[in-house]
């Protein structure tokens, strides 16, 4: 069976799906993936890949549609707005890539195509060719919801193909039901996948004072800099705890001369950080929030934009989790985050509840299924 794997160019959109596509190539089936410019991080993974696209990035379809240099942070919009922002931006993006997408599902014979809701070629051309899709989720927010917004951007694509709507793709959730994705489908257990990195010997063991791990995703760094934890970052030295800053290469000097228990690291992948620290904050990003919640960590979450509210909303609600805004987090707040023990009580009950879901392999049957139900 072939499987073929599509979706923007992003890690937070196409990391979810590596566990996936692990399980059901070590079940015998071929596997490729087919995705635009860069593809530097999705190398990392080990899968043969297919470029599609005009070579753009997604960054430039949202500066695009805002007229100016995108920022991830979106302090003046609803949830809403920003949300049928990144749809239109994303929508856009999806545009170059109908005809290599068609090209590569036809030519290479996809028996199945799993897709990300942002890339909108994916339906377009799962209903064109007649081949069954799943939509495998990236977190909290509904995936089906946000495909149907794109899909109102590609009325005219769907009318020049000949195709009288988008193709019914099966939702594939990697979250408890009690915390998101969409009803029905599938829902399997959540795997991290964060890429690869060399882990300092340092961060094999636990540490002896209590350490929150400090990130903002793959994303805010380079267009918004770190000005979302610069209040943070001046609160830790109340803290008695050591704040391991895992920001990759991004430029520190906006931070100032750092606390003595503030540590910055290399890249690391974020489920090894996280497998020995005892709580961490981040932006309120599905790859950030997921991996916390598999590691059983209180969390704190400063929503900036794309989904982040959403998913604080429903992480604050599990007894998990603590929001906040960049500018009111303060030595209480954080001391709070690594002491009060309803928040460990709630984490470990939002583990638990991961842990007790279908590993991606034990639903390897269920999509093989999905993938010989064609349209």
């Amino acid at each position: 069976m072939r499987i073929l794997f599509t979706g923007p160019a992003a890690p937070s959109h196409l990391f979810p799906m590596v566990p996936t596509a692990q399980a059901v190539r070590a079940a015998g089936h071929e596997v490729l993936f087919a995705s635009g410019q860069p593809l530097e991080q999705l190398r990392q993974a080990g899968f043969p890949i297919v470029e599609i696209g005009d070579g753009r990035p997604v960054r430039e379809a949202f500066e695009e549609v805002f007229g100016r240099q995108a920022h991830y942070a979106q302090p003046d919009l609803t949830q809403e707005e920003i949300m049928e922002i990144g749809a239109a931006a994303f929508a856009l993006a999806s545009r170059p890539t109908v005809d290599d997408l068609l090209a590569v599902a036809d030519g290479w014979g996809a028996d199945l195509i799993v897709h990300d809701s942002c890339l909108a070629s994916a339906q377009l051309v799962a209903a064109k060719l007649g081949i069954p899709a799943a939509l495998q989720n990236f977190g909290i927010s509904s995936g089906l919801g946000m495909a149907a917004q794109l899909a109102d951007h590609f009325t005219d694509l769907y009318e020049k193909h000949g195709v009288a709507g988008p193709a019914e793709s099966t939702p594939l959730n990697i979250v408890p039901a009690s915390l998101g994705g969409d009803q029905g489908g599938l829902r399997m257990r959540y795997v991290p996948y964060n890429g690869g990195g060399v882990v300092p010997a340092a961060l094999l063991h636990r540490g002896t004072r209590p350490r929150i791990a400090v990130t903002l995703g793959t994303v805010i760094t380079d267009t918004d800099g770190l000005e979302a934890i610069t209040r943070l970052i001046a609160s830790a030295a109340e803290v008695d705890a050591e704040f391991l800053l895992a920001v990759g290469n991004a430029d520190l000097t906006a931070l100032g001369t750092l606390p003595a228990n503030v540590h910055p690291l290399p890249w690391v992948p974020l489920a090894e950080l996280l497998r020995v620290c005892d709580a961490v904050v981040h932006h309120g990003g599905s790859g950030s929030t997921l991996t916390g919640m598999q590691a059983g960590l209180p969390q704190l979450l400063l929503p900036q934009g794309a989904d982040n509210f959403v998913v604080a909303d429903a992480m604050v609600a599990t007894g998990a989790a603590l929001r906040s805004s960049s500018a009111d987090v303060d030595a209480a707040l954080l001391t709070r985050l690594v002491t009060d023990p309803a928040l460990r009580e709630g984490a470990a009950r939002l583990r638990t509840e991961n842990e007790a879901l279908p590993s991606p392999a034990e639903l390897v049957p269920d999509i093989e299924a999905l993938a010989t139900a064609r349209p």
